[in-house]
């Protein structure tokens, strides 16, 4: 007996255990990809930017996190273009832009959150409707069974059972991994955001732009396009 068969003699709900798993597959590839492209070393990209700043100022410390899609760079040039309103609004800004961030980066865990606790649910009902469903044609029949038949009758009501809890705890692993990584995410912003403001407070940005020169700036470029080169 295949797959298939299985399938079908497990009865009607198992057609919305096969839409959760169709739905976690879905968002367990998605999530994947958003979080392997969220993915950086924000140790490095802070010793870079820092030397960035130091050389350039403001600006330079701008076109440096335009050049990448990591949450991080994001939030950072949010409180970049902050700057000149005061270390208050720097502040502010990298605050909301690092909600944003994690909103983006925690976006739909709910639904495999969901669907790793509704999948055994509507096994466990299908198992309970189809239990039902057996001793009710014992009754019908007065008693008179054939073993075999009612053994039948219990293990396809236990394969609903089986397709809930074979889709319900890799989504729940899953769940709990992308949180997790999630989770340090958010820690390692959270840091780089302080050493960030801590730059930003010391005021050693306030005459870098004009310190440098039309050599210095091509050089930084050069520099950028090689971290940005090796980080892919």
């Amino acid at each position: 007996m295949n797959l298939l068969n299985l399938f079908e003699q497990g009865g009607v709900l198992m057609y919305p255990i096969l839409l959760c798993s169709l739905i976690a597959g879905v968002v367990i590839i998605e999530r994947a990809l958003v979080l392997r492209k969220a993915k950086t070393d924000i140790g490095r990209f802070m010793m870079r930017l820092r030397s960035v700043m130091q050389k350039g100022g403001v600006l330079a410390g701008l076109n440096f996190c335009s050049k990448s899609d990591a949450p991080i760079a994001k939030i950072l040039k949010k409180g970049l273009g902050k700057y000149s309103e005061g270390h208050e609004r720097v502040r502010e800004a990298i605050e909301n832009a690092g909600k944003e961030e994690a909103f983006h980066l925690e976006h739909r865990l709910g639904i495999l959150a969901s669907v790793a606790g509704i999948a055994p649910l509507l096994g466990f009902l299908g198992t309970v409707t189809g239990m039902i469903a057996a001793f009710r044609s014992i009754e019908q029949l007065g008693g008179a069974v054939n073993p075999s038949q009612l053994a039948g009758g219990i293990w396809e009501a236990l394969l609903t059972t089986a397709f809930g809890l074979f889709v319900g705890i890799p989504a729940y692993g899953f769940y709990n991994y992308f949180v997790t990584k999630v989770g340090r995410f958010v820690f390692e912003m959270e840091s780089a955001s302080e050493e960030f403001l801590d730059l930003v407070r010391s005021g050693k940005l306030e005459d870098a732009g004009a310190a440098s020169s039309a050599t210095a700036q091509a050089g930084d470029e050069l520099e950028d396009e090689e971290y940005f080169t090796k980080k892919r």
